[in-house]
């Protein structure tokens, strides 16, 4: 069974509009950071990808919004990967604490470009063992 990487997060309060509720655009935010985070934590810094010509780009992010976040809530960021053929599928939530509601859930599709190509480079697979699900 793979693993969830989970991210504790706070919310900011310039994250939240007039209504007093984290702005819509920022969850998108929030699931990009737990990704990035992810992939440090496997050995993959963006700056070094880049570097190589590997570049990780969102094809398709569909997100789902549950319940509001409002300023200085903390919240769980978490992540799991889905592979088939060369796309990578992050499923995300961000779930409120203490009182684990859920407030929103994404699908993020990636796919990497090498030398401009879409292809899966091999040392995603490798970093990310342990937090691939293959059978789905």
């Amino acid at each position: 069974m793979a693993l969830t990487f989970e991210n504790n997060m706070k919310v900011r309060d310039y994250e939240c509009d007039s209504q007093g509720v984290v702005n819509n655009a920022i969850y998108l935010h929030y699931f990009e950071a737990t990704r990035h985070e992810l992939m440090e934590k496997c050995g993959l810094r963006l700056r070094d990808l880049t570097e190589a010509n590997i570049i990780p780009v969102v094809r398709n992010a569909n997100i789902n919004y549950r319940n509001s976040l409002r300023g200085s809530e903390h919240f769980i960021c978490s992540v799991s990967i889905e592979r088939k053929g060369v796309r990578y599928y992050f499923h995300q939530q961000i779930i409120r604490v203490p009182d684990n509601t859920l407030c929103a859930s994404a699908v993020i599709e990636v796919v990497c470009l090498m030398d401009g190509k879409v292809s899966a480079p091999e040392m995603f697979d490798k970093a990310f063992a342990d937090y691939i699900d293959w059978n789905k």
